[in-house]
């Protein structure tokens, strides 16, 4: 099962994978990235979905979102900026950025996780990418260097089906952009390390580090299905809404000198075995998730909680139970059958048979 991206909804997930167990057919490997990895890594070291669901409600959870604060550096004013300079500019990747100074909002130490607890019952792949330069590199021109390496978190089994493998971005289709066509892989990196990696999304948090080395977040290739077709026989991935052209397209192409929403068109077209329809996700789930806010008095971009916990509480409760029915009817469609795919302004056309 594929958990890509979510960012804040990553609740979702827990959802879409108890509606799997249920149906009779348990993933064996999770593939996650950015928020997608929060929820598989809860999966990975709970014993089972109600002990899940209780931790994706804890207190523990609500303290962590209510930590996440906006970097004193980051001005409304100049991220506004900033943000209106991507959005003219046409440039793929044109010069190294600053993943270490340039982001919005600093992410505690540590992230919430419980301990392992049994025996675990799925394994774990998570998306990341290494940097290939430092903060002295920053602001040269990129030329045609390559600027990430994409690199898979995984135990020895995924890295043994996954070598040999080139970068999915390796692909002449997705033009001259700043991923290393090499795809390489980590069994090192503990399983809770790798999930605070991949959720370093530029421009939200700054590039994490780790054994020597500075990490991006699983942003780079949100939509691993080439990945997943390589680990498993059997894939399922959700079908997912556009991206805004306002401020998320710009910051992919400034920085991975990557067209977002074409490959998520890639991603959505390409074969699956069971295709979770999720491409209403920010319309039903509007309120239920952090909301960022204006402050202009302080000159900050800030992230607002529930105004209690009893209400972050009911937020997690209809993430969960998104995910749980969209999932559910996946699984229960005919095999070969497409979903009728929920309109929106942002929606990509449906995806073609193979």
């Amino acid at each position: 099962m594929v958990m890509a991206g979510g960012g804040f909804r990553f609740g979702i997930y827990l959802g879409m994978y108890a509606a799997a167990r249920q149906a009779g057919c348990p993933p064996d490997l999770l593939l996650a990235s950015c928020g997608g990895s929060i929820a598989a890594t809860i999966i990975h070291q709970l014993p089972d979905d109600a002990a899940r669901r209780a931790w994706l409600t804890s207190r523990a959870m609500y303290r962590f979102w209510c930590e996440l604060r906006s970097a004193q550096h980051a001005g409304m004013v100049g991220t506004l900026l900033g943000a209106a300079r991507r959005k003219l500019s046409p440039a793929r990747a044109p010069v190294i950025p600053d993943l270490f100074r340039d982001y919005l909002f600093e992410i505690p130490p540590a992230l919430p996780f419980p301990a392992v607890t049994g025996t675990p019952e799925v394994d774990v792949a998570i998306i990341g990418g290494r940097l290939l330069f430092g903060p002295g590199d920053v602001g040269q021109p990129r030329g045609q260097r390559k600027l990430f390496a994409e690199t898979v978190f995984c135990g020895p089994r995924a890295a043994a089906l996954l070598a040999g493998m080139d970068s999915p971005l390796s692909d002449p289709r997705w033009g001259e952009h700043a991923v290393a066509d090499t795809l390489q892989t980590d069994s090192s990196v503990p399983l809770t390390e790798a999930a605070r990696l991949s959720i370093a999304d530029m421009v939200y948090f700054r590039c994490q580090h780790y054994a020597g080395h500075d990490y991006i977040g699983g942003v780079l290739d949100l939509f691993p299905i080439e990945i997943a077709r390589r680990l498993a026989g059997h894939v399922a991935i959700e079908y997912k809404e556009a991206f805004d052209q306002a401020f998320a397209i710009p910051a992919w192409r400034a920085v991975l000198g990557l067209d977002g929403n074409e490959r998520l068109r890639y991603a959505n077209s390409h074969p699956a075995d069971v295709r979770i329809d999720a491409s209403d996700v920010s319309r039903v789930l509007a309120r239920q998730q952090m909301q960022k806010q204006l402050d202009w008095r302080r000159n900050r971009i800030r992230l607002v909680m529930p105004r209690d916990y009893a209400t972050f509480v009911q937020h997690m409760n209809d993430q969960w139970q998104y995910g749980y029915e969209r999932a559910m009817e996946a699984y229960h469609r005919p095999p070969g059958a497409l979903p009728a795919f929920r309109r929106s302004s942002r929606h990509t056309e449906p995806p073609r048979r193979a």
